[in-house]
């Protein structure tokens, strides 16, 4: 067979499979009621339909209901996601150009800071079923069961558009060269390896860590888009704060936004959504008897006597270190600028580079 025939073979191969895929996306779509302006409230809540039995234990199908403009990012973020939102939305006029839109995606980050989120928001947006992985369900300890699980889940998410999540994908994602890891897990990166390469496009595979630093470097090649979620900074806690007084009718709590930020520096993004939470709970438990200003001081005092959050990580020989120096250590570079190669070990983690061309 000639190389352009094989080719022409393989292109038609991804066309059909997208054309079935679009059907069964459209006969899955709920039809727009009068009175409503067309935009689903959550895509991937709309979208959630029985799976077949098979499927159903490998995977948690969890409803997405978090929108884009929910979360609060950093700007760079917003762009890259904005325009892998935009661009997936387009496929269609690529395919028609040969292209296939990038649907592979690496967040690293911190714990707590809207990883998980950012993966339900895009499920929304792309009016896509979110199915988080299940690593018990998939990995087995009897040679050859764990490529065959992955095979069906990827046999499924061919002919089912979905977004396919895998958090804390440090776990099945490890190098191979470690030699404390057990055959298995080894095998489940070779076959790993293999299913995202033939995965077809209309399909995202968005995964999720907080140690890039121990994925194995031919996994790393294989993202398309990587970003870096961060802890948020000042802007972002002023934002947050500002949305959060609108949604009490703008009413005084006692504070500016440059003293929230203060007091939140250095927090998480899943602190900070607890806080403002406490308060709002405080507020309605109340029926009135203590105002906002009074709930928000309450808390955060309660803040600021909370036991300090110190971990023992592995190879420390005993030492505890508090998790804002644990974060500092050096960690694998997310980067968008070409494939060939692997990032450095020992290069703290940046923001997301531009990807080429943009």
């Amino acid at each position: 067979m000639s190389a352009s025939l094989k080719g022409d073979r393989q292109a038609l191969q991804r066309t059909m499979e997208a054309i079935i895929a679009k059907s069964q996306r459209n006969a899955t779509r709920q039809p727009e009621l009068p009175g409503l302006n067309g935009q689903t409230q959550s895509g991937g809540e709309n979208l959630t339909k029985v799976l077949p039995e098979r499927i159903a234990e490998l995977v948690y199908n969890i409803p997405a209901k978090r929108r884009f403009d929910d979360l609060f990012l950093q700007p760079e973020v917003v762009e890259e996601v904005t325009e892998f939102i935009y661009e997936y939305s387009h496929s269609a006029l690529l395919r028609a150009n040969s292209l296939e839109p990038r649907h592979t995606v690496l967040l690293v980050g911190p714990p707590g800071n809207g990883k998980t989120s950012l993966a339900e928001a895009l499920a929304t947006e792309l009016s896509l079923p979110l199915l988080s992985i299940r690593y018990d369900a998939i990995v087995d300890s009897f040679l050859g069961e764990t490529s065959n699980r992955l095979r069906k889940l990827i046999d499924y998410a061919t002919l089912n558009p979905c977004v396919l999540f895998f958090d804390e994908f440090d776990a099945v994602g490890k190098e191979r060269n470690d030699p404390q890891e057990t055959g298995e897990i080894k095998r489940v990166v070779s076959s790993l390896l293999v299913q995202m390469d033939h995965l077809p496009s209309h399909t995202l595979v968005v995964c999720a860590t907080n140690h890039p630093e121990l994925l194995d470097r031919a996994v790393w090649r294989r993202f398309e888009l990587k970003l870096d979620i961060e802890r948020p900074d000042s802007s972002q806690l002023k934002r947050w704060f500002t949305r959060f007084s609108q949604s009490l009718n703008s009413v005084d709590l006692g504070l500016t936004p440059d003293e929230f930020a203060e007091y939140m520096a250095g927090e998480n993004m899943s602190e900070v959504e607890a806080f403002t939470l406490d308060v709002r709970r405080k507020i309605i438990l109340s029926k009135g008897s203590v105002t906002p200003a009074d709930a928000m001081q309450h808390v955060l005092t309660r803040l600021k006597k909370r036991p300090t959050n110190n971990i023992t990580l592995p190879g420390d020989h005993g030492e505890r270190i508090s998790d804002n120096q644990a974060e500092a250590r050096p960690k694998r570079r997310a980067s968008n600028k070409g494939t060939k190669g692997a990032p450095p070990k020992k290069i703290p983690v940046s923001k997301a580079d531009r990807t080429p061309g943009k």
